[in-house]
């Protein structure tokens, strides 16, 4: 198949280019994305809303990728329990070749198509839950294998990826597909391809959250107090939603652990 995340820049002799330069052309690439992500959204939506179906009767969303769509899957994953208050193993990042590959790359580890699967198998992945596979190519043998095999076994697959017509998209039951064009350094998918997959991420999970009724009006009311930053944006939610002051709604934050049981607290009172 013909991979347009492979194929050549725009843009040619990068090393003749000034600082300036560089920086209005990666700018004006990147300003493509978004539109971009915008002609996916029917797709986004199906993906979501098949997703909320199985979360809501218990399941559980996996994300499984190789290098950085691997990374951007784990970053997902990992920031929905501090911001929405959900348990860790709600949402679910793998990256082949496991943590040590966070950080740096591990050789091969994406060229498995069977071991997404041994993967996903430790987490006693059922037919309740959704995975999602990500990779900017489309062709990366340990996402497509583990969407191959999940549907083999029953399970609901969607799909992230910056090439039209890839096996990752004919693997998955709610394929989305944001084709961004060829990258500023030629086949660097981290760039636009990566851009591309964190927003759509971001709208899933972010998605799914207010579904979930994680979110009250426009506010994270069940974020985890970790630090100074968000003990204060709790208290002053709760001094909003009780009329109390700052201090009082602090002490009723610190004694509830959240803003949603506060201000619940406050008006059983």
């Amino acid at each position: 198949m013909e991979k347009i995340t492979e194929s050549p820049s725009r843009y040619r002799h990068l090393e003749k280019m000034s600082v300036a330069d560089l920086l209005q052309n990666l700018n004006h690439e990147d300003k493509t994305v978004p539109l971009a992500v915008e002609k996916a959204l029917p797709a986004i939506e199906r993906l979501v809303v098949a997703i909320v179906e199985k979360v809501k009767d218990g399941g559980r969303l996996f994300y499984i990728g190789a290098g950085t769509s691997g990374r951007l899957g784990i970053l997902d994953a990992s920031e929905c329990p501090p911001t929405f208050g959900v348990p860790p193993d709600l949402v679910i990042g793998i990256i082949a070749g496991g943590d040590q590959a966070i950080r740096r790359s591990v050789e091969h580890a994406e060229d498995s198509p069977s071991q997404a699967w041994a993967d996903l198998k430790t987490y006693h992945i059922d037919n309740q839950d959704v995975v999602i596979g990500i990779a900017a190519s489309g062709t990366t043998p340990y996402v497509v294998g583990g969407l191959q095999d999940c549907r083999k076994n029953g399970i609901v697959t969607g799909c992230i990826t910056c090439n039209p017509g890839s096996p990752l998209a004919t693997a998955a039951d709610f394929p989305v597909e944001v084709i961004v064009g060829p990258e500023f350094v030629t086949g660097s998918t981290r760039m636009k391809s990566g851009t591309a997959q964190k927003l759509v991420l971001n709208m899933i999970s972010t998605s799914l959250m207010v579904r979930l009724g994680r979110v009250k009006d426009n506010k994270m009311v069940d974020m985890q107090l970790t630090n100074a930053k968000l003990l204060d944006r709790g208290t002053k939610m709760v001094a909003q939603e009780t009329g109390l002051a700052y201090e009082a709604a602090k002490d009723l934050l610190v004694k509830n652990g959240s803003v949603r049981r506060a201000v619940e607290a406050y008006f059983k009172q």
